[in-house]
């Protein structure tokens, strides 16, 4: 259990008005640790960090180089950032800083998740959207971190490289192989057929089309590959996913059991909770009994694994 001591306080900056609310002090099992100070809302100002800005800022803090907002999408730089902000709540070595995997973008924001929820930021995080790399959900969440950031740094020291083990500050560019083969490729063909020699052109044609061929080829090799990643991405994902699904659903199993025991049974709001976990919708069946078992131990085994 922990013992908060909640404040609340406005502070203006740049004439805008930021309203604040953190528990400072928190104490779980005889152990002190400072909480965050949440930023619940800021007004919409002109003093707007420019997106230059905000690159800038996010480079020198964690020794990145980042070149556009949309590599936020990641997740990788919030966790630092956290990392920063609250020492030991965010394992470095799990965070992914050079993948282009959608599904381990998400492993990231998870992380992220599980160290607000530590610390007491009562933020949510739009990962389906932060996910996709689109600008401007990713510009709207970073100006809130950056306040949230500026609401919590205490200006100590911070290596950012060492502490994410030396991992590149930005996912590594896809090269493009098949697509400078095969510009490089018709150069030859193109020499050889505006020569003046009848034998030559016949000769020049044949070697274009092999060497097209093969820049084809390696074209649908890279292709294959990252409809592999994808795959493999998805089928992740849906683990993922599954195991959720039966963690909460052990949950409810033992609500369910305390609502029928008998110093529960009669009472009025353990009628009302009953009716919830019993109410269906249509086109929804309940599972058979021999299914309900099966769903039941594979909740408890992913419950323990938690």
């Amino acid at each position: 259990l922990c013992v908060w001591s909640p404040s609340f306080y406005a502070a203006e900056r740049n004439d805008e008005r930021v309203l604040f609310s953190g528990c400072k002090v928190g104490q779980s099992l005889g152990r002190t640790y400072s909480m965050a100070v949440n930023v619940f809302h800021t007004a919409v100002s002109s003093d707007n960090i420019s997106r230059h800005d905000m690159l800038t800022w996010i480079n020198s803090t964690l020794q990145l180089n980042y070149t556009k907002i949309e590599q936020m999408s990641s997740g990788a730089a919030y966790c630092q950032f956290m990392d920063l902000l609250f020492p030991g709540f965010v394992p470095m070595k799990r965070v992914k800083f050079s993948t282009r995997l959608e599904h381990e973008y998400l492993g990231n924001f998870k992380l992220l998740q599980t160290a607000f929820k530590k610390v007491g930021v009562d933020k949510p995080i739009p990962l389906d959207r932060l996910v996709k790399g689109r600008f401007q959900d990713n510009f709207e969440f970073v100006q809130w971190f950056k306040r949230f950031f500026d609401a919590n740094y205490d200006g100590k020291e911070y290596d950012a490289l060492a502490a994410r083990g030396g991992q590149a500050g930005a996912p590594a560019a896809a090269a493009p192989a098949a697509r400078r083969a095969a510009p490089a490729a018709r150069k030859p063909a193109v020499a050889a057929a505006s020569r003046p020699v009848a034998r030559a052109a016949p000769a020049a044609s044949s070697s274009a089309r092999v060497v097209v061929g093969v820049a084809k080829s390696a074209a649908n090799t890279s292709q294959m590959d990252e409809i592999r990643e994808q795959l493999a991405g998805l089928q992740l994902t849906l683990d993922s996913v599954e195991k959720e699904r039966d963690f909460y659903f052990a949950k409810l199993r033992d609500i369910e059991v305390i609502c029928q025991e008998p110093d529960c049974v009669d009472l009025d709001v353990t009628s009302r909770i009953l009716e919830i976990l019993y109410a269906t919708e249509d086109g929804f069946a309940p599972p058979e009994e021999d299914e309900l078992a099966q769903v039941e131990v594979e909740a408890e085994e992913e419950q323990e694994e938690y």
